[in-house]
């Protein structure tokens, strides 16, 4: 065997982890990334295609036949391929064919899981034991074991096995826990003991793969636990922006727990006419403007691209004076090279740079023009304030913002039936194009908006805004609708209920006890 490809091709067998995809070892994704083939396993593994190249055939079978044919097959395994696994048969196959092989460890389910669950597995106890319920088992010996006991494939006898551990004498008030889903947002953990596990399954709903949990160490979850108590654990929220613009905003909403949908509500596209953009542009290298102002992030990105077309950099800002909206806007800029001379303490919008704008003064302002590269659906307020201020303005269509495609049917239903949990609205534009082709968010979704404009705009189409960010950026309407979240746990668990996402709450929704 060998772990360096050779060149008659090889099979390597690979741990898939016990869920959540970012738990793929190093090896694992190196492996991945130079298959010629695929074998899943488990359609739950697909995720993992990401780290592959563009073309891997993904397939069912023939892993000796590809290998003798010089491929590198990389057969996913669940969990770790030498615990409780069914390729002993396809390595020995290897084996007699005498095609070289790898088994790669995975994360186990086993210890996984727990931690996930804020179970501490073999933390100040003699012996942690792993059984498969599938596999004929002495449930007695198993009663005997002094610290956790941890139980594969035993959901559908989960009654059945505590009544044989209470048997061999473990005590009826030996603390259990189930889960299932573990490490991904589906993780669904439900905590009880041995003498209860009848009533406290009835309704949980538990199919395999799960994990049953025996032993003092399930105690400590209520200290220990931090994946399933995220403020936004399991909700699935709704992105309506360009895909561009979402990614960050996706990252942090995984963070707090949630599940993201994006779906492109706004295309961003060139001026229909690049003409008034080509003049502004050369007006700036040639200095017609005292001050450049950008409004978003798209507006610095079309002036970027405008640079970049004639050969400039950011150099050419030398002797203007850049503002920037907001936090997003000064970032892109900082990217570009451009660090902007006026943001916004206050309210980061048109009004809230206005607010902070210098009058023109002739003596000091060698030109009192300002230049606004913007988009085609922008609002005057910017433009008024900074005439009134003395400033004479060139407005310049630096893109346009037009509606994007329905997004698939399914999406189109959640949005309407209540499948969302929450849906956060960045601009005036993404409320009205979200409603233009996919239509209004049910009534138990939470409306989340990144500031005034928005809300006012969200209730003008008859939006309940539930939450609305501190300041208008991406990032702090994420932080929002997390402490939003936060706060709807804490209210339930004070009233001694259990928390629910809102769209449990939707009439018909699936009710169990998380």
């Amino acid at each position: 065997m060998s772990s360096d490809s050779p060149t008659s091709g090889f099979v390597a067998f690979v741990g898939a982890g016990p869920g959540d995809p970012n738990l793929l070892t190093l090896r694992a994704a190196e492996l991945l990334a130079k298959a010629d083939a695929v074998v899943l396993g488990d359609e739950a593994h697909r995720p993992l295609l990401r780290h592959c190249r563009e073309g891997v055939e993904v397939v069912e079978d023939d892993l000796v036949k590809r290998a003798k044919h010089g491929q590198l097959v990389v057969r996913l395994c669940e969990g770790d391929p030498m615990l409780f696994s069914s390729i002993t048969e396809e390595v020995a196959a290897c084996a007699a064919a005498e095609v070289d092989f790898e088994i790669v460890p995975g994360v186990p389910p086993a210890t996984a899981v727990l931690t996930y669950a804020g179970i501490p597995a073999a933390s100040g106890v003699p012996e942690f034991r792993i059984v498969d319920a599938a596999q004929e088992q002495d449930w007695a010996s198993h009663a005997a074991c002094p610290g956790t006991l941890v139980i594969y494939n035993g959901i559908g006898d989960a009654v059945a096995i505590g009544k044989a551990l209470i048997a061999g004498g473990k005590a009826e008030a030996t603390p259990v826990a189930v889960s299932s889903g573990g490490t991904t947002t589906e993780q669904y953990t439900v905590v009880s003991s041995l003498g209860r596990l009848q009533p406290d399954l009835k309704h949980a709903g538990f199919t395999e793969p799960a994990l049953i949990v025996v032993g003092e160490a399930v105690g400590l979850r209520d200290k220990l636990s931090w994946f399933e108590t995220k403020p936004l654990f399991g909700w699935r929220v709704l992105v309506p922006r360009t895909k561009e613009q979402s990614r960050s905003l996706s990252e942090q909403l995984v963070a707090y727990g949630a599940v993201p949908e994006e779906v492109p509500t706004i295309s961003v596209e060139p001026p229909r006419t690049p003409q008034q953009m080509d003049r502004a542009i050369k007006g700036l290298v040639t200095g017609r403007y005292e001050w450049v102002a950008f409004t978003s992030a798209n507006a610095v990105k079309a002036v970027r691209e405008k640079f970049e077309e004639y050969g400039l950099d950011a150099r050419a800002f030398a002797g203007l004076k850049v503002a920037a909206v907001g936090d997003a806007t000064a970032l892109a800029l900082v990217e570009f090279g451009v660090k902007p001379d006026l943001l916004p303490s206050g309210e980061q919008s048109s009004e809230g740079l206005v607010a902070e704008w210098p009058p023109y003064d002739s003596m000091l302002d060698p030109i009192n023009r300002v230049l606004l590269p913007r988009a085609d659906i922008s609002t005057d307020t910017l433009v008024a304030g900074l005439t009134e201020l003395g400033w004479e303005c060139d407005d310049v269509t630096a893109y346009r913002t037009v509606r994007a495609a329905p997004p698939p049917a399914p999406i189109r239903e959640a949005i309407k039936g209540g499948g969302f949990d929450a849906v956060l609205f960045t601009s005036s534009s993404t409320v009205r194009n979200l409603v233009g082709i996919a239509g209004k968010p049910h009534n138990v979704t939470v409306i989340a908006v990144i500031g005034p404009q928005t809300a006012k705009t969200a209730e003008e189409f008859g939006l309940r805004v539930d939450v609305m960010a501190d300041k208008p950026s991406a990032s702090a309407l994420a932080a929002a609708v997390a402490e939003y979240g936060a706060k709807q746990r804490q209210a339930a668990l004070a009233a001694g209920d259990t928390p629910r996402r809102p769209s449990q709450n939707r009439r018909g929704a699936r009710r169990r006890a998380r």
